[in-house]
């Protein structure tokens, strides 16, 4: 029944794509949407399989696939998932499923193009979270670079075009050390790049040092880290809706990723030395850009630093150590505010983006009093600004909790300063919802505003109830991953000198 389920996963959304793109001009939209949509439902609907026939009680690699590709490299076309990786692939399908009904009447010019452009996205992201030779991997996170750089620099606004450079060279120049310490490793292993074989290759520590330091300038601008952050802020603001969407609930979880499926396996002695370096950078990304995000006036602007200050909490549980072990809490706690966050950040961006397609504005100082005629959309808003916060019951509380808990384990002073996001965090959120959708009605453009159509509440309905039924029941995630992070831990407890 599983034959060649992930091969499904990755092709069946690029297919879609290039079907959407023969349906030709503007003249023919009507059509392009809806084959975008039935092939954003089919890429979903293939990814259920991976999550319902999922092995919990088996940590390794499911769902295998072997293919030679290139022979003369040793190079395969080798696929595999495990309780890591799964859960981001079916994340990556739902977002897009969500992208494509919330650009449905919003964008009018080069609609083939738009649907098209997400649906190839989809399946290089997925190709990227399936990939178990490093090359394959490589090949699928840069070519997923076209597509976004796309997005924004076409669909983007008045500075789409400087956006996207941006976005695409911090990304590319990143990436070539990738490539560099590739290399070197398809040569220590014996002309391989199984990323399964590097897992058991011995290195010394000058050496896993140096390999560190080009995994980390790779994947740091992905998440994004403090100080190589500043790409996202002009990404996220210039971005459509769904470009955003995208951005923040799938492209910043593969640099977070790369750590966990390469960094911290393959170099566990140089992740161990520098743990200390990337707990220093994350905590900084925790308070400092939460505080930057206090002072912006621009609505995207502002959640886009809410999620580089909740990514920070990310790599903060990845690299808790407690002697040579990871700490678990943590680790599971770093995931599950991944999968969180995906589902928050993508929601607050559609939030934005409803009220964007009113009023042509971001600025906060234009609204004021939406919730007098807007009210179904004041109270989603609402729930996702407490989720992002970090409520209790919200997926966006889950995440956080677990990586205080094992932070408090490691050191008391980690866990204080990772617990201010949780006032940070309230302290954005709801001063920006409290401008813009209580008080008075704001001014003649406000008063002219409707509630959410049938399509905007659909949208908005499935993904309260993601945020809902994670923050209520996060064991349906957290037991896919459970023996996938164990078998990590103890992989990067042991020394590879």
């Amino acid at each position: 029944m599983f034959t060649n389920l992930l091969s499904l996963v990755i092709w069946t959304p690029i297919v879609a794509g290039l079907l959407v793109l023969t349906t030709g001009g503007d003249q023919r939209a009507p059509l392009a949407r809806w084959l975008a949509l039935a092939g954003s439902l089919a890429g979903f609907l293939v990814s259920l399989p991976l999550y319902t026939g999922f092995n919990d009680l088996n940590g390794g690699m499911q769902f295998e696939e072997m293919r030679p590709w290139i022979q003369a490299l040793n190079i395969n076309y080798h696929l595999g998932v495990d309780g890591i990786s799964m859960l981001f692939i079916v994340l990556n399908s739902f977002t897009t499923l969500m992208v494509v009904l919330a650009g449905w009447e919003v964008i009018e010019k080069r609609v083939a193009q738009y649907m098209a452009a997400f649906l190839i996205m989809s399946g290089l992201i997925n190709g990227s979270f399936a990939s178990l030779d490093a090359m394959l991997f490589y090949v699928f996170f840069e070519a997923m670079l076209i597509p976004m750089y796309l997005i924004i620099g076409v669909w983007g606004g008045p500075r789409r075009v400087y956006a996207s450079v941006k976005f695409f060279l911090y990304t590319l120049l990143g990436s070539l050390l990738m490539l560099v310490a590739f290399i070197y490793m398809y040569f220590h292993a014996g002309k391989t790049f199984e990323i399964l074989a590097f897992h058991d290759m011995k290195i010394a520590l000058s050496v896993q040092m140096l390999l560190f330091v080009a995994f980390f300038l790779s994947f740091a601008v992905k998440v994004p880290m403090w100080p190589v952050h500043t790409w996202l802020p002009d990404a996220h603001v210039e971005a459509p809706t769904g470009g955003s969407m995208v951005l923040a609930a799938i492209t910043l979880k593969l640099g977070a990723y790369g750590f966990l499926r390469f960094a911290l396996p393959i170099l566990p002695d140089a992740s161990r030395e520098l743990a200390w370096v990337m707990v220093a950078l994350s905590l900084v990304a925790v308070v400092y850009i939460g505080l930057v995000a206090l002072v912006q006036s621009d609505m995207k602007k502002l959640v886009a630093y809410s999620s580089i200050s909740h990514m920070g909490f990310v790599t903060l549980g990845m690299f808790m150590f407690l002697g040579t072990n990871m700490n678990q809490w943590a680790v599971e706690g770093a995931l599950v505010q991944m999968v969180s966050h995906g589902f928050v950040s993508a929601a607050m961006f559609f939030c934005i983006g409803v009220m964007y397609d009113r009023l042509h504005s971001r600025n906060i100082a234009d609204y004021g009093g939406v919730a007098n005629k807007m009210p179904i959309f004041a109270a989603f808003m609402m729930l996702f600004g407490m989720a992002n916060s970090g409520l209790p019951a919200t997926s966006g509380f889950v995440g956080e909790f677990m990586v205080i808990l094992g932070a408090v384990q490691v050191n008391f002073w980690y866990a204080a300063l990772a617990a201010t996001t949780l006032i940070f965090g309230a302290a954005y959120t709801l001063w920006m919802y409290k401008r813009v959708i209580f008080g008075d009605i704001g001014n003649s453009h406000v008063a002219e505003m409707k509630d959410v159509n049938k399509r905007e509440f659909l949208v908005l309905a499935i993904l309260a109830i993601t945020v809902l039924g994670m923050g209520l029941y996060p064991q349906a995630f957290v037991s896919k991953m459970h023996l996938s992070v164990n078998d990590l831990i103890a992989h990067v407890a042991q020394s590879k000198l």
